[in-house]
């Protein structure tokens, strides 16, 4: 019974509450074994779950410290580029007033820019009032150059008369010209009027000369060319009276002289009168020879008349 005692032990499903005898034992032999066999199972399985659950929390928890120590690699960069950065009293003083400076710096160049701005509005209204001016004085150019060149051509016209006029002031009195070995006049301004065929053959025997003869193809050529280069002086629309007459006694054309038309410069469908009172007129064209026409005498027109030279050539 002591041994008994002595071997008592204390067992509990929990390990201390309930008294287990040898005796117990002994008729439980296996009871023991297979109870912490199935305790030893279970806390077997309770470890692997653990295991099984910490391990993926083991991973996170390593991830997250990696990320803590670049967070806080991180802020030590930053805070060494505060520390590098950091500004102090005075240079905050120095940055004010730099700032200061720009800004008058600033206002000054606006002010400048402004005045130079008006400047140049100014600038603009007096050139384009000098654009004014050289587009006018551009139009007079134009209109100068344009009389230069009419009285250009007028001198170019005038010139193969020079001689003509040397001459006549030589030979011939004042207001008649030398042409075709003649004296010559020609009332070229409009203030001397027109006259009828009789009248006009009067005024030249008043001036010691006749109507001229035009009688030959040299004559008519040059008497034509000297009234076109005037023609804007004498109208030759108008025409002029030269010394050629109808006679009905005989039924032809005759010079003062008497002597008969042989070559006549007549225009399409002239002469067309045949009685003593129709005389010749000249209008000078280009076709010289077609400028002569009739028409009664009593018509008024300018007229030609021709004396022989003071002084013969």
């Amino acid at each position: 019974m002591e041994r008994k005692r002595e071997q008592q032990s204390f067992y509990s499903d929990n390990g201390f509450n309930t008294p287990i005898c040898e005796e117990d034992l002994d008729d439980e032999e296996q009871l023991p074994y297979h109870k912490f066999s199935h305790e030893k199972q279970q806390v077997s399985t309770f470890g692997g779950n653990l295991v099984r659950y910490f391990k993926p929390a083991a991973l996170l928890l390593g991830l997250l410290a990696a990320v803590l120590l670049m967070v806080n690699i991180g802020l030590g960069v930053y805070y060494k580029s505060l520390t590098d950065t950091h500004l102090s009293l005075d240079d905050t003083k120095e940055i004010g007033v730099k700032i200061t400076t720009l800004k008058d710096t600033y206002h000054a160049a606006f002010e400048a820019m402004n005045k130079a701005k008006e400047k140049q509005d100014v600038e603009m209204k007096r050139q384009k009032q000098t654009q004014w001016e050289f587009e006018h004085q551009t139009q007079r150019g134009q209109e100068n150059q344009m009389q230069l060149d009419k009285i250009t051509k007028e001198i170019a016209k005038l010139r193969p008369h020079l001689p003509l006029i040397r001459a006549g002031c030589k030979y011939c009195p004042g207001g008649w010209i030398m042409l075709n070995s003649m004296c010559l006049y020609v009332p070229l301004s409009n203030g001397a009027g027109v006259k009828s065929w009789q009248k006009s053959r009067e005024y030249c025997q008043l001036n010691g000369g006749d109507l001229a003869v035009i009688d030959s193809k040299v004559k008519e050529n040059a008497t034509v060319a000297f009234l076109l280069n005037h023609h804007e002086e004498t109208e030759p629309s108008k025409g002029f009276w030269f010394g050629l007459k109808y006679t009905q006694k005989g039924g032809m054309w005759k010079w003062l002289d008497g002597s008969a038309l042989v070559e006549g410069y007549w225009d399409t469908g002239e002469p067309s009168g045949n009685s003593d009172n129709y005389c010749a007129s000249l209008h000078p064209k280009d076709n010289f020879f077609k400028a002569w026409t009739d028409s009664t005498c009593s018509t008024n027109r300018k007229w030609i008349c021709e004396k022989t030279p003071a002084t013969i050539l």
